[in-house]
């Protein structure tokens, strides 16, 4: 018969995923897995595989956290004021009680930028290219944009956003907004 677990899953993906957003993958040790989730390692093996599942699990629980943000967004209808918005939107994310500064997402594709890993790679591919068509689809709403300049803006506009994610783990606020509403003098 096996063994009920003596831990809510949902839980300890939260506080996993709070270690890989401070520390990254590769200087989070299955030691500090260990000791945050407060489970063993047999039970982090068990459900989760291994360091990399635990990883995945946390990518996945991050997205659902910000989904509301990104819903939002989406759904926005005013353009590049949306895309403003979603940038002071995202460094609330990072000043919220709990959270880590930066985006861990941005932060793990920093991370795994030059590696092999192709399921992380995948994801981050993934999310890089919708965060672009959202920019795309918001600047396309300026009919006197031609598709050079939209294509330029969101290609800026993504560079821009993985900036503003560094920015908050080191910068003030004030700091912050003025690189916001700079990057948006540009635009």
């Amino acid at each position: 018969m096996a063994r009920k677990k003596q831990y809510i899953e949902e839980e300890v993906i939260d506080k996993a995923m709070h270690l890989f957003w401070k520390n990254g993958y590769e200087n989070t040790s299955m030691q500090m897995l260990e000791k945050e989730m407060g489970i063993n390692k047999f039970s982090i093996y068990s459900s989760f595989g291994n360091k990399h599942g635990v990883f995945i699990e946390s990518l996945k629980s991050y997205k659902a956290k910000t989904k509301a943000m990104f819903d939002n967004f989406k759904n926005a209808k005013n353009g590049v004021e949306d895309i403003k918005q979603f940038f002071y939107d995202s460094v609330a994310v990072c000043h919220q009680k709990g959270n880590e500064k930066g985006c861990l997402v941005t932060n793990t594709y920093n991370e795994f930028s030059e590696s092999e890993d192709e399921l992380i790679n995948n994801q981050m591919t993934s999310f890089m290219d919708n965060l672009k068509n959202l920019f795309i689809e918001k600047l396309k709403m300026d009919s006197s944009k031609d598709e050079e300049t939209i294509l330029k803006e969101a290609n800026f506009l993504v560079l821009a956003k993985h900036g503003l994610a560094a920015a908050t783990r080191v910068n003030n606020k004030k700091e912050i907004e003025d690189y916001i509403e700079m990057t948006f003098k540009n635009i």
